[in-house]
């Protein structure tokens, strides 16, 4: 059994994944996030570390066509290691924001703009047909999706999407887009520190549908697109000495004991990181260790409600 399969897998529409994925937004430096301090991996490293991921059994992407900087593109990362790979990979894209190729970021697309979206993920990733696409929301929360989903499920028609899934939505959403076409994964930011789709019955939700639920941000926690700082939580700390893990590993153990539909898409550069990353799907927490890490839960719930 491979690494990334120690958590087990769960089932986007009908392609299988290991609950253990990849997030590719950081293989583009941080130029993606408005910042000019990140370095961009170099390509052949890149392809290197994807196909890294591969060999220790991710068999789930996570990217976008707006994961860029001034030198690097995720998705043409991602095409470029593919193509010298032969096993399956899922790749889950997403549409709905969008930035010019100066790196701004633009309005977030209107329904008809969202087939130009997609066939740029197509281009880019060499494809004819995209696995997953999400629609990323953007804008008001709270206003109806229906006419963006609606335009990407005719596209699942035409065969140009096989599967839909949405990103940054409230349970309303789910249930709305659900009417209009099946979802197969939901992808919110959650962790230990972050648990507002906790407390709004989003996870849940996703459990009693069959929806794969796919945090990001899960390492990060309150700093969220910032790379991960030194663990100050206590009880984190002491989990992960209890395990010889580290504190990054035991958030990524929390989040995949939250159900057996919620999946992880840890990114990073380093291939320390990665191996480590992947390792986390097969860490135990005991019950006293979860209801010990769910204290750092609610003590930053609180510092949010404070703050």
């Amino acid at each position: 059994m491979s690494a990334a399969a120690a958590a087990g897998t769960w089932k986007l529409g009908d392609l299988e994944v290991n609950r253990i994925g990849y997030g590719a937004m950081r293989l583009t430096g941080n130029g993606m996030l408005g910042n000019s301090d990140g370095t961009p991996i170099d390509r052949a490293a890149a392809v290197a570390l994807l196909h890294s991921a591969f060999e220790q059994g991710v068999n789930h992407i996570d990217t976008a066509a707006f994961y860029f900087s001034a030198l690097r593109s995720a998705n043409e990362l991602i095409n470029r290691a593919l193509a010298s790979w032969r096993g399956d990979v899922v790749v889950v894209t997403k549409v709905g924001p969008g930035r010019d190729p100066s790196g701004e970021w633009i309005a977030e697309a209107r329904p008809d703009q969202l087939r130009g979206q997609v066939e740029e993920n197509l281009r880019q990733l060499g494809r004819d047909c995209l696995d997953v696409v999400n629609l990323r929301i953007g804008g008001p929360r709270t206003a109806s999706i229906a006419e963006h989903f609606g335009a990407l499920a005719e596209l699942r028609e035409a065969g140009l999407i096989r599967h839909l899934g949405l990103s940054g939505v409230l349970p309303e959403h789910v249930t709305e887009a659900q009417g209009i076409a099946p979802v197969v994964c939901v992808q919110n930011s959650y962790g230990l520190d972050w648990r507002h789709a906790d407390e709004s019955g989003l996870v849940d939700l996703c459990g009693e549908e069959g929806i794969a639920f796919v945090p990001f941000f899960a390492v990060s926690g309150l700093r969220r697109e910032a790379a991960a700082s030194r663990e100050q939580d206590a009880h984190v700390q002491s989990v992960a000495r209890a395990h010889d893990a580290t504190p990054a590993q035991v958030r990524l153990a929390w989040t995949l004991h939250r159900g057996p539909h919620v999946l992880a898409i840890p990114g990073t550069k380093n291939p320390v990181h990665l191996a480590q990353n992947i390792a986390a799907g097969s860490l135990r927490l005991t019950e006293e260790e979860l209801t010990l890490l769910d204290k750092t839960s609610a003590t930053a719930t609180s510092s949010r409600t404070h703050g």
